[in-house]
C-alpha cells in the first residue's frame, strides 16, 4: 500500500505544479539517449558499476551531453539495494560550448514481485557542481531528491515490458533559490527489454520529460536505447 500512496501523492503534486506552465511559453524537442552499462558482481552482496551514455538533442541533430559513471552497489536482500555513484558530465550548451559537471548520487531501491508483475521504487539523492575550475560560481552545490516508481511485466523468459514515472524535487540550488523545495521536473517512460542471455540485456523505450516551475520550460520526447552486461 505504501507504493500506491507514494505514487498518488507524487502524481497529484506534480500535476498541480505543472498547471503554472499553461501561461508560459513551452519549448518542444526530440532527443535520443544511448546507454551502455557494466555490472561486475564481487560477491552476493557487492557489485561494481560502470555506465557510459551519449545523448542527442535538437531533433537528433546535436550532441546534448555525454557522461561516465563509476560506482558500487550493495544488495541487502532480494528486495532492497543501495548504490553510491560518481558521474562526470560533459554538457554542450548554447552560450558555452562545453560545461564540465561532477555529480555524486546515492540510490536506495525497493522492489516487490507479484508473479509476473514487479513493483519498484527508487529514491536518488544527488549533489552536483558545474564548471568547478572554470566558473566563479563553480563551488555552488546543487541538491536534488528524485523519486522513481515503476511497474514491470514478464511476458516470457526473454521479453518484459515496463512503465515508470520519476519526479525531481529541488532541495537547494544557489543559482535559483526561488525554486527550492519544489518539484519542477517529471518523466514518464515505457519500454521493452530483451534478455539476450543470462548476462546480457537489450532495452528500447520512449521517455517524455516535462518541466514546470522554472524559467525555461521544455517538453522533451526521447528515444532510449540501452545495452547492459552483468558478469
Amino acid at each position: 500500500m505504501k507504493f500506491f500512496r507514494i505514487t498518488i501523492f507524487l502524481f497529484l503534486f506534480s500535476f498541480l505544479g505543472s498547471l503554472n506552465c499553461f501561461s508560459q511559453k513551452v519549448f518542444n524537442d526530440a532527443g535520443m539517449w544511448n546507454t551502455f552499462s557494466l555490472k561486475h558482481k564481487l560477491n552476493k552482496k557487492f557489485a561494481l558499476l560502470f555506465t557510459e551514455e551519449f545523448r542527442l538533442k535538437e531533433n537528433y541533430t546535436q550532441v546534448n551531453l555525454t557522461y561516465t559513471e563509476l560506482g558500487v552497489e550493495y544488495s541487502y536482500n532480494k528486495s532492497i539495494k543501495t548504490s553510491l555513484v560518481f558521474r562526470t558530465i560533459q554538457k554542450f550548451q548554447y552560450d558555452n560550448p562545453l560545461s564540465n559537471r561532477n555529480r555524486l548520487q546515492w540510490d536506495i531501491g525497493l522492489k516487490k514481485g507479484f508473479g509476473k508483475i514487479g513493483i519498484n521504487y527508487r529514491h536518488r539523492l544527488q549533489c552536483e557542481v558545474k564548471d568547478f575550475f572554470t566558473s566563479p560560481n563553480g563551488n555552488f552545490v546543487e541538491w536534488f531528491s528524485r523519486h522513481k516508481i515503476g511497474l514491470k511485466y514478464e511476458i516470457n523468459d526473454k521479453w518484459s515490458c515496463n512503465i515508470s514515472g520519476e519526479y525531481r524535487l529541488q532541495l537547494n540550488d544557489p543559482r535559483s533559490p526561488e525554486y527550492n523545495m519544489g518539484f519542477h521536473r517529471q518523466r514518464y517512460q515505457a519500454g521493452l527489454n530483451y534478455k539476450v542471455n543470462s548476462k546480457q540485456d537489450f532495452g528500447i523505450g520512449y521517455l517524455y520529460q516535462n518541466e514546470f516551475g522554472i524559467q525555461r520550460l521544455t517538453d522533451i520526447y526521447i528515444l532510449c536505447v540501452e545495452y547492459a552486461i552483468e558478469f
